[in-house]
């Protein structure tokens, strides 16, 4: 079952982002910031939206749809982010389950003029998992300028 997350789902997708983070990026998240970033979506759906996957009332899936306005298409790009599946569902649709909503979402909103997402260039499976999908690589390379005095930049911590 998919559905959008709710408050009561905060330390699921919380603890998901994190195991995530060290799994795709060798990262490790501060735990407070990434609850406090959860929870502000989750209180404010202009900044994006998050859906679960179920099975039998446990989560096990989840992923963040944020928001960029393209004015070559005069339309809206859903960012796929902060996708992860519990390891043992890995492989049984999960994803295909959670981007197939999201489409269907984005379809009867309309508005929506496509669907993108970075993934670590590493991250062969990944990238396989999308393709399948439907998805392709683009001819962009992604370029990241972190303000100096964002509290949050040094919290980031390479394992």
């Amino acid at each position: 079952m998919i559905r959008p997350a709710v408050i009561d789902d905060l330390e699921f997708l919380a603890s998901a982002n994190e195991r995530m983070a060290v799994e795709t990026e060798h990262k490790t998240l501060v735990p407070a910031t990434i609850r406090a970033g959860v929870g502000r979506v989750l209180a404010d759906g202009q900044l994006g939206r998050y859906f679960v996957a179920e099975e039998d009332g446990r989560a096990v899936g989840c992923l963040l749809i944020t928001y960029e306005w393209s004015d070559w298409r005069n339309g809206m790009f859903w960012w796929v982010q902060s996708v992860f599946v519990e390891p043992a569902y890995r492989g049984r649709g999960v994803y295909r389950g959670l981007y197939a909503a999201v489409k269907e979402l984005a379809a009867a909103e309309g508005g929506c003029c496509g669907f993108r997402l970075y993934v670590e260039k590493d991250n062969a499976r990944a990238q396989q998992t999308y393709e399948r999908l439907g998805m392709s690589a683009t001819d962009y390379l992604m370029f990241e300028a972190p303000l100096a005095d964002n509290p949050s930049r040094d919290e980031l911590r390479l394992d």
